[in-house]
Parts: C-alpha cells; sequence; structure tokens
C-alpha cells in the first residue's frame, strides 16, 4: 500500500457546493442559446458533473463534450506545451461554447482550447473554472466564471491530482509537506 501524504482542506464539500450553485444560477442568467459544454480533462471532471447537474437545476439543457488536453504529464508544473489527447466530436461552428476546466493557471491551456474552439468557427466561447490563480498567468487569458481565487498552492482533490493520486477527494486541498 503507496503512503499517502496529508492533506488539508482548502475548499471543503459545502463551499464547493455552495459556490458551484451561484455559478450556475450566473451562466443560466445570459440565456446561452445552443450551448455546447466542453469539459477538460481530465481534472474537471467531478467540477463539470456538479455544475452540469446545477445547469439543469437552473432549466438549462446543455449538450457535453469532452476534450483531453495535456501539458502536465507526470509533473506538477505544466511543460508548456499544449497537446490534444482526446478530441470532441461537435461540430461548434456557429454555436455558443462554453469550456470548463480545473484551474486556471498558467492560462496555456485554457487559450489553446479557446482558440481551437474559435478556429473551428463557435460564435462565442466562455470560460468557467473551479480555481483561479492570477499571479501565475504565462499567457493573456480570463475567464468568464471563476469558482474561487486561490493562493499559490499545488492543490489536488475534486478531480485535480498529482501524478493521478488524490482525484477522488470530495474537496479541494493542499498537499502537506
Amino acid at each position: 500500500m503507496m503512503h499517502e501524504q496529508p492533506v488539508s482542506v482548502v475548499f471543503d464539500e459545502d463551499a464547493i457546493r455552495d459556490r458551484i450553485d451561484r455559478l450556475a444560477r450566473d451562466i443560466a442568467a445570459t440565456q446561452p442559446k445552443d450551448l455546447l459544454v466542453v469539459a477538460i480533462l481530465k481534472g474537471s471532471f467531478v467540477f463539470a458533473a456538479d455544475l452540469l447537474r446545477a445547469m439543469h437545476r437552473n432549466g438549462m439543457t446543455p449538450e457535453v463534450e469532452f476534450i483531453e488536453l495535456s501539458s502536465y504529464r507526470e509533473a506538477t508544473v505544466s511543460s508548456g506545451q499544449v497537446r490534444v489527447v482526446k478530441d470532441i466530436e461537435s461540430n461548434v461552428f456557429g454555436r455558443s461554447v462554453m469550456v470548463i476546466d480545473d484551474i486556471l493557471e498558467s492560462g496555456r491551456t485554457l487559450a489553446f482550447a479557446k482558440d481551437l474552439l474559435v478556429a473551428r468557427g463557435a460564435a462565442h466561447v466562455a470560460i468557467c473554472v473551479m480555481l483561479e490563480k492570477p499571479k501565475k498567468r504565462a499567457v493573456q487569458i480570463d475567464a468568464d466564471y471563476v469558482g474561487f481565487i486561490t493562493p499559490d498552492y499545488f492543490l489536488v482533490g475534486y478531480g485535480m491530482d498529482v501524478a493521478h493520486r488524490f482525484r477522488q477527494l470530495p474537496f479541494i486541498g493542499k498537499v502537506d509537506d
């Protein structure tokens, strides 16, 4: 059995649930038409699922797709090179698209995703992230919807990992040294 490092809670389950409900209300208020949600795998899968259910509770009926982009591999720091591991199948031409990701940090992955969807003809591309680290930006990009602004911790849980560990945690936490 692998020894697990202790993790300190940064955002607990209740805070996450409340924030997602507010995000869904804010998104629904914009009344996007023919919305396609594109969740970036793997880190956003838990956030995307919870947000999609909250969007449903707010009367929204988006279509859902998944794209897997990678810039981390096994590391804890972005390599700076983004590549498509798994692409979406839907045609985005003329559609409103919302990209969902776990964290806006360097901005490279989200800028890559947004540029790709715009190049494919999306009418509008919005970005929704669970977390934002504003001081870590390497490219200029802003999220339209942000769950929490966070200090520069390496965060895990709620779908986020380090070397494929900790994704299952129901909270967002910081790995203790």
